[in-house]
């Protein structure tokens, strides 16, 4: 039986994991459910972090013994995967198409940085190859419509949102780690001193002439946009 921390699990099934019912195979009805037990590992990720999710933790929060929560999820990898479906029901996935499909694409990516803004971990989460469940296939589907005026075939259109999604969730890690940053002053203002010593000494021009041109707004939405514009207005559908 896979334990926290434990060796890596092969994995579940995925027609097991999200085509069969979530009451466990064998034992009394429970008085809580697979939907419960996520939602109790989503809050518990919000409020402390990815790396605070274990089983104890989990069944605690549901008060259930912590065996009985490995007929549901038989490791982390399973519940991590059971968690991101979960809050991928927050996305909108029925709004029509405009036909403009760049426009179309950053209005996408506009929701998944909310999305994982709202839910730090998921970058996190994202990282590793996970087994789409049925509201994360309904967000695809409707990434995969707003591709089609492009005339790009199915793996492409596959490609350009796994492209999208990749750029999103590295963007918003990096933005939580910034904010971060930014709680600690004296560590900017060094950090600052030091780029400007470094382009000041003659040996590299193109750092100097680079940090002496006008600044461009640096909130974190109109940073965010504007590497958006660049990634989608760059894509060839050719």
């Amino acid at each position: 039986m896979p334990r926290d921390g434990g060796a890596a699990a092969p994995g579940v099934d995925p027609q097991q994991l999200w085509l069969t019912s979530d009451q466990p195979r064998r034992g009394r009805k429970p008085a809580y459910s697979r939907e419960a037990i996520t939602a109790a590992a989503v809050a518990l990720a919000d409020a402390e972090g990815i790396e605070a999710v274990t089983m104890r933790k989990v069944a605690a929060q549901v008060g259930a013994g912590v065996m009985s929560l490995y007929s549901y999820a038989p490791d982390k990898e399973t519940l991590l995967n059971l968690m991101v479906d979960h809050v991928s029901g927050e996305l909108p996935a029925r709004d029509t198409p405009t036909g403009d499909w760049r426009a179309d694409l950053k209005a996408i990516a506009h929701l998944q940085r909310t999305h994982m803004l709202r839910h730090p971990w998921l970058p996190a989460a994202l990282s590793t190859r996970r087994i789409p469940g049925p509201n994360t296939l309904a967000f695809l589907e409707h990434a995969l419509a707003a591709l089609r005026p492009t005339g790009l075939d199915g793996a492409a259109k596959l490609e350009v949102f796994a492209q999208l999604t990749a750029f999103v969730a590295g963007h918003v890690a990096h933005e939580i780690a910034q904010a971060a940053a930014a709680e600690s002053p004296d560590r900017s203002a060094a950090e600052a001193r030091y780029l400007a010593t470094v382009a000041a000494d003659g040996h590299h021009p193109e750092l100097a002439e680079a940090l002496s041109a006008p600044g461009r707004p640096l909130t974190p939405e109109a940073t965010f946009t504007r590497f958006l514009n660049r990634l989608i207005d760059g894509l060839d559908t050719d």
